[in-house]
């Protein structure tokens, strides 16, 4: 049985549990999920695609219209999986769906007109990556570090954050693999601003990169620094706790373990480095899959860890950021992300050593 196959016995599943007959597949994760990492959107800053599934109680359906039908028919695996394509003119959109769903008790995984919400059981079942997944993710991992590395040895002061945005956007896209978000911040910016869109700044000595990259519907994040002359020792300290902070989250995400245990030690091992509350500043991260992060870790969080599963921790301390995504093994952690030859400071947590990337020093 393939992946699809067994996805789809669970969408069915809900659909029993739910006493629905049809369930209508809009969000770009969800899309993806089901099909083996097929592409339903045109912007990729979109949640919703511009064409759907319909999965019913013995069929399933790509509803769009013929202008998306032509390259999903040449360029996505949907006959293969066994998907029926049905478009309909751009001009009348609602005319093939419509006469699919006349009469059936619909869900759907965004909002639609009298539709059950469906959205919570499509965001469970997308936490359970399959043994394939894994491996794609793997490929995905080693393609953002390699765009990553490629992007970031190209910098060069008095280069623009928009020109450090643009290394980045090509560089990923030379591995295949397109950039959803990419965050750029120079000197003081980096103290500034957990989110920094690029702007015109020039570089003077000290650059942050940040790439989530998505090939085949999975999202790897990845962030790494750069730093032109002499590391001043207050960075160093920062980036050492930072590090520390960084290794208890990934050391401590095994499988059965509790979330909201996880991020209580991470926001421990910021007050035993002496920044207790940076925490409060930005997320720390959490689960990754189709979507960069499923869900974010807090005290509260509910869930718990699953073998096979991805993360994507991002502890961060004013001007320094660790973030790789990992996979949670059996026996280990895999960091996914891991650039050959970069600099790294290496931690023990639990009596295992993980090396956490360092600012890459340029003197």
């Amino acid at each position: 049985m393939t992946d699809t196959q067994r996805k789809l016995a669970q969408v069915r599943s809900v659909l029993a549990e739910r006493q629905l007959d049809a369930v209508l597949i809009k969000r770009i994760c969800n899309f993806a999920w089901l099909t083996d990492g097929a592409a339903n959107y045109v912007g990729i800053a979109a949640d919703v695609g511009a064409a759907m599934l319909l999965v019913t109680r013995d069929a399933q359906y790509v509803v769009t219209t013929n202008i998306e039908a032509t390259r999903l028919a040449a360029e996505e695996p949907l006959a293969a999986l066994g998907f029926e394509l049905r478009p309909a003119p751009w001009h009348t959109p609602a005319a093939a769906l419509a006469g699919l769903t006349a009469g059936l008790r619909l869900g759907a995984d965004a909002p639609h007109p009298a539709a059950a919400d469906l959205s919570e059981e499509f965001n469970r079942l997308r936490l359970h990556l399959t043994p394939a997944e894994g491996e794609r993710f793997r490929a995905l991992g080693l393609a953002c570090g390699r765009a990553m590395d490629a992007a970031i040895r190209s910098v060069r002061p008095g280069m623009t954050e928009y020109k450090i945005a643009g290394l980045l956007s090509q560089s990923t896209y030379a591995q295949g693999v397109v950039p959803i978000v990419n965050l750029i911040a120079t000197d003081e910016r980096i103290f500034r601003f957990r989110h920094p869109l690029p702007t015109e700044r020039r570089l003077e000595k000290y650059a942050m990169l940040v790439l989530c990259g998505r090939r085949g519907g999975l999202v790897a994040s990845i962030t790494r620094l750069i730093y032109f002359g002499a590391l001043p020792d207050e960075l160093r300290r920062k980036q050492e706790a930072c590090a520390r902070v960084d290794a208890t989250f990934i050391g401590r995400t095994r499988p059965g373990a509790r979330v909201a245990e996880i991020f209580q030690a991470g926001v421990a091992a910021y007050a035993a480095a002496g920044y207790g509350d940076e925490w409060q500043l930005h997320h720390q991260g959490g689960a990754a899959g189709y979507q960069a992060r499923e869900y974010l870790a807090t005290p509260t969080t509910t869930e718990t860890v699953y073998e096979g599963q991805a993360f994507a921790w991002n502890p961060s301390i004013a001007g320094v950021k660790s973030e790789d995504t990992i996979l949670v093994g059996a026996e280990t952690n895999e960091v996914l992300t891991a650039i050959p030859d970069w600099p790294t400071i290496a931690v023990e947590v639990d009596g295992r050593v993980w090396e956490r990337p360092a600012i890459l020093e340029m003197r």
